[in-house]
């Protein structure tokens, strides 16, 4: 006859009045602590007493409970899409989540792919978040914009030039990007310039504009851009190199730094001369361009810092009465190396 197994007893799952009695304090002052609530003033002694008790017994607030007192969830939103992002875009939002966590909401990635403008609403609104960070190959339509906000968004944000009724647009206006590299090759006198267009995909997104700024900057003069689709493959910049001489082209922006340095590299391997065959820009400004020889001309970009849109995101939760606003978040400038 075999003798049944004990199994061990399940620990209870720790309460806040649990950490109230170890901390000794009430519910209410654990609530204020957990929660960042900074309408009560606590002190500094105390609040360590508290996230301490709760650390001993491993307490974590619930969420569903914290979302029925407050009327909202502390979920922020940031749809993913296809396109390959930069070591810069990617600092940013890397920057944004952790200041976001810092002001006691929860960011959650949303995989975007393949879903349109109302079904993407659709599948965000299912999540019930108090906030979107919409990227701008995600085009919001007015619809969507309401449909989240009846789910209980309070603030809805897109990344794009173009603005949709109810959000507060951020716009990271690429154009400025290659009209800055166009002008200061026009300024070293270069009049027949290529630009680089990536051909992977999603990075239209950037490279349409980035084009369209470029052919702004010759607008009224006697330059030229010629589009130059390139792969990020050496390869593809390969092939490129050895077309150069053939294109009568004096110099290129390469979209940014990473497809500059794949094509100053070809370009040298061909036995084109940088600068004096081919001025090279990129943008960026990566600490590898500045250690190719030679140094890389590129266009810095200066991004509005993380924190600042996650306190955007926080004051419009706060108050979201004043929708429609239209911020730049970008800026550019030239910084001028041996490459140009």
């Amino acid at each position: 006859m075999s003798q049944a197994t004990e199994q061990p007893a399940e620990r209870p799952v720790p309460t806040s009045a649990d950490v109230a009695r170890l901390a000794g304090v009430s519910r209410a002052t654990v609530s204020y602590v957990l929660n960042n609530t900074s309408a009560v003033r606590i002190s500094e002694p105390t609040r360590v007493r508290v996230r301490e008790a709760a650390e001993e017994l491993g307490y974590v607030p619930h969420a569903a409970a914290r979302s029925l007192r407050a009327g909202h969830t502390r979920i922020v939103l940031l749809p993913s899409g296809h396109t390959p992002v930069g070591p810069l875009y990617s600092s940013f939002l890397d920057e944004l989540q952790c200041a976001l966590r810092h002001l006691d909401y929860t960011v959650v990635q949303y995989a975007s792919l393949g879903l349109g403008a109302d079904d993407a609403a659709r599948a965000w609104a299912e999540l019930r978040p108090v906030a979107v960070i919409s990227p701008g190959e995600i085009e919001l339509t007015a619809q969507g914009v309401e449909l989240l906000k009846r789910s209980g968004a309070r603030a809805v944000i897109t990344l794009a030039p173009q603005r949709v009724e109810g959000t507060h647009a951020l716009v990271m206006d690429q154009r400025e990007i290659g009209l800055c590299a166009v002008r200061h090759l026009l300024e070293r006198g270069h009049r027949r310039i290529g630009v680089v267009v990536p051909t992977a995909p999603g990075l239209d997104l950037f490279a349409r504009p980035r084009l369209a700024g470029a052919r702004k900057a010759v607008a009224g003069t006697d330059a030229v851009v010629e589009p130059l689709e390139m792969a990020y493959e050496e390869e593809s910049a390969a092939r490129l190199a050895r077309r150069w001489r053939g294109l009568g082209l004096d110099a290129v922006f390469a979209y940014n730094d990473e497809y500059a340095m794949l094509l100053l590299r070809a370009l040298q391997d061909a036995g084109v001369s940088v600068p004096a065959e081919a001025a090279v820009i990129g943008a960026d400004d990566l600490l590898l361009g500045r250690l190719l020889r030679p140094r890389l001309t590129t266009v810095r970009v200066d991004m509005v810092a993380g924190r600042d849109l996650a306190s955007l995101v926080d004051g419009v939760v706060r108050d979201p009465t004043g929708v429609g606003e239209r911020r730049d978040l970008l800026t550019a400038s030239v910084v001028r190396r041996e490459s140009t």
